[in-house]
């Protein structure tokens, strides 16, 4: 919840070392949600009631706390792999896929808000809307083929690496056999960059020079290629670099 553009501390119950269940009811994670809904709850108490059960003499709040403590915010908590999480204090792997799922879901639905209509690509901002909900948290770089059709509306997106970004990673025969397979009239490629960096690499930039020589061959169009990380975006096109 936020005021004035600042974020809104919502009241936490008093820290119990005792079951949650043992609680008051008015101060209960669950019960608080299905009364007053889930924007009354604060940030460890939602982490709560995915964490579900506490460990030795700290409850699954004292835990929540302690993630959000130890990685600053919920969206450090989403960078984390599983392993990371599972050195956290009290944190199991059944807890850690749990809490992994549940950040995944958000991002999902984040990517997918408004695409229950056709998405017609007109501009990068368009690309980025859809990728970057998907691709800002990620600690390693990905590299997505976007299949459009002859309107440049978004049929598919496609997964085509994981790693670091380099010749051999992706080729351009593998970035149109995926656009051949999905029958592109025109194909737009976006990776990551982990370290916030959106500036082009020149692997990045040599990459791109190949994919717009072989759809040029091919006669499937390299329309853009776009740089995300964070909230941002860098777009090869508008840097000129695709003509």
């Amino acid at each position: 919840m936020t005021t004035n553009g600042r974020h809104e501390v919502l009241q936490e119950p008093t820290v119990y070392r005792t079951k949650i269940k043992d609680w008051p009811a008015d101060e209960r994670p669950r019960e608080k949600l299905l009364k007053h809904g889930s924007v009354a709850l604060s940030d460890a108490e939602l982490l709560t009631i995915i964490i579900r059960t506490g460990t030795g003499k700290f409850s699954a709040l004292d835990l929540a706390r302690g993630l959000l403590h130890e990685a600053r915010s919920l969206r450090g908590i989403a960078r984390k792999s599983a392993a990371e999480l599972m050195r956290m204090k009290g944190i199991g792997q059944a807890k850690a896929v749990e809490l992994l799922a549940a950040f995944e879901i958000g991002r999902r639905l984040e990517a997918r808000h408004g695409q229950e209509e056709r998405i017609i690509v007109r501009s990068p901002e368009d690309v980025a809307r859809v990728m970057i909900p998907r691709m800002r948290d990620l600690t390693s770089e990905e590299f997505y083929v976007l299949v459009l059709d002859a309107q440049n509306g978004l049929r598919e997106e496609v997964k085509l690496t994981a790693g670091t970004l380099n010749a051999s990673l992706v080729h351009p025969r593998e970035v149109f056999k995926t656009a051949i397979d999905h029958r592109a009239a025109a194909i737009i490629v976006v990776h990551n960059h982990p370290s916030g960096n959106l500036e082009p690499s020149r692997e990045d930039i040599e990459i791109t020079h190949q994919l717009v020589e072989s759809g040029k061959t091919i006669g499937i169009p390299l329309h853009d290629h776009l740089i995300v990380s964070g909230g941002g975006y860098t777009s090869l096109a508008e840097r000129g670099i695709i003509q």
